[in-house]
């Protein structure tokens, strides 16, 4: 089938009916009409029907290279600079339309899989029958427009030890047994984001496995869907109050929720196996694929999007309260302005520099993507701080819409007018700069952009080590070399 829309999407989600657990109780019915989960699967559903729009159709869409259909761009295998500029453009449509706040929409495991799939040779070494599996599962993604969630993190339990020596063996997700069927997998897993809300989940390890026999059965690659017996998600609270958009602007459409999952002795179909038992096939594949490149890639374009965003916000405060003569206010808009130029400069230089790969891919420059995702994560809560000193007690002067079709409505309309309009649109734009800086939506988007990538202490470590750094201490010793020389022929 070609790229699906919104209510196909919303249809398959609703008709799996997977094992959803929120508020101590599973979600029955349809999952869509959920209040918590409604709200962010009518934005999703709006995703999936700007491919269908005219205007959007030729850079949002293009067609398989196997059946002739038009297909989701963020399938596409790149092979030139411009089809990497058209995914990074049909990216950034969708990150506009839900302000960057959607860090799981499925663009960003799409471009994941397809690396994986383009290199399914990789998989391969450990038993051909993995790398077919891996190849058939990409084309089956990609003419099927499957919307994935994925898990990595194993549960925070001792993090002083390896999970084989947990008091019990089966609290990280591991295998159990091999059976004619396939794969039996029992444990959790931490932390899948919109868990049950698409239509299946990719299982990969952790890159932090030892090498070491003991760790080898947690290591592993599979996807299936999430109805599959034995698999449950359990969410936290929602962020989604169930409030009108004025009140809660950001949570009542962004909303993706973050789910444990738990496997209760799973079994996984032998054809859904990428990788089994062998913690150097896992540890490798993200960096061998170029996976980590392709969706580092996506990540930045998205933040090129929040930061628009995020400045179009922080300017309008400033304008509607009238201070932007101030100079330390010019001074925090100015951070924002340099941030968004910086991260929209990563991502020109990622395409300007890209090469094709080992696995015939057009790649992007992985140097200027991986600066970035160690610069936002320090960026990013530094926004919300701008938003509390410029819009101060403004930000706590938020009465919600229902006072504002109450009869308290004269008082509201004199006191909290602005210096550019009236007090319901004043108080619309100051709710939508407190769930971005100080609702529990908000400061989840904090915490979220802090630990995207993982621990950013280990990633600043892993830069240092793999970043060549010799070209420029070679340098320094050149120059002073030349300086004893200068001293010896004076």
């Amino acid at each position: 089938m070609p790229a699906k829309t919104g209510k196909e999407y919303i249809d398959r989600v609703d008709q799996a009916q997977a094992n959803v657990w929120i508020n101590g109780e599973q979600v029955t019915g349809k999952i869509s009409e959920h209040a918590a989960f409604k709200g962010v699967m009518k934005t999703q559903a709006e995703l999936y029907d700007m491919q269908h729009d005219p205007a959007k159709k030729e850079f949002m869409t293009y067609e398989s290279p196997t059946s002739g259909d038009r297909v989701g761009t963020s399938f596409i295998q790149p092979k030139t600079k411009e089809d990497l500029a058209m995914r990074r453009k049909m990216m950034q449509e969708w990150a506009r339309h839900n302000n960057g706040m959607m860090g799981r929409s499925p663009d960003y495991i799409n471009v994941g899989m397809m690396a994986y799939g383009t290199a399914s040779e990789m998989f391969g070494k450990q038993d051909p029958f993995y790398g077919q599996n891996m190849a058939k599962y990409y084309e089956y993604c990609r003419e099927n427009d499957l919307s994935l969630t994925h898990t990595l993190i194993q549960p925070q339990v001792n993090r002083g030890v390896n999970s084989a020596q947990l008091p019990d063996p089966y609290i990280a997700a591991r295998i159990k047994e091999k059976t004619s069927e396939g794969v039996v997998i029992k444990g959790a897993r931490l932390l899948a984001t919109q868990g049950g809300i698409t239509d299946e989940i990719m299982v990969f390890p952790s890159t932090l496995l030892k090498q070491s026999e003991e760790e080898n059965p947690y290591a592993y690659a599979f996807s299936i869907p999430n109805n599959t017996p034995g698999l449950k998600f359990i969410c936290r609270e929602s962020f989604d109050y169930g409030k009108s958009n004025f009140d809660h602007p950001l949570g009542s459409r962004f909303e993706e929720m973050d789910t444990i999952v738990v496997f209760d002795d799973v079994v996984v179909p032998w054809d859904r196996v990428f990788a089994l038992g062998d913690v150097g096939v896992c540890n490798q594949a993200y960096n061998e694929s170029n996976a980590v490149v392709h969706m580092t890639h996506q990540v930045v374009s998205k933040n090129v999007a929040k930061t628009e965003f995020i400045l179009g916000l922080v300017q309008l405060m400033v304008e509607t309260i009238n201070i932007g003569q101030f100079q330390h206010v010019q001074e925090k808009v100015s951070e924002v302005i340099m941030a968004l130029e910086t991260v929209k400069a990563y991502v020109t230089a990622s395409e300007a520099n890209a090469k094709i790969d080992k696995w015939g891919i057009m790649t992007p420059d992985f140097t200027p993507l991986n600066i970035a995702r160690h610069y936002y994560p320090k960026i990013y809560p530094r926004f919300s701080e701008i938003m509390q000193l410029l819009g101060a007690s403004g930000l706590m002067a938020i009465p919600n819409e229902a006072d504002f079709n109450s009869d308290i409505r004269p008082d509201l309309d004199k006191y909290l007018q602005s210096a550019t309009g009236s007090a319901y649109d004043r108080v619309k734009l100051y709710r939508l700069a407190w769930d971005v800086c100080m609702s529990a939506f908000g400061t989840r988007q904090t915490l979220y952009e802090r630990f995207f990538f993982g621990d950013p202490v280990r990633m600043a470590s892993a830069l240092y080590n793999g970043y060549d750094k010799q070209e420029y201490v070679d340098r320094v010793k050149e120059f002073l070399d030349r300086s004893e020389k200068l001293v010896k022929n004076n």
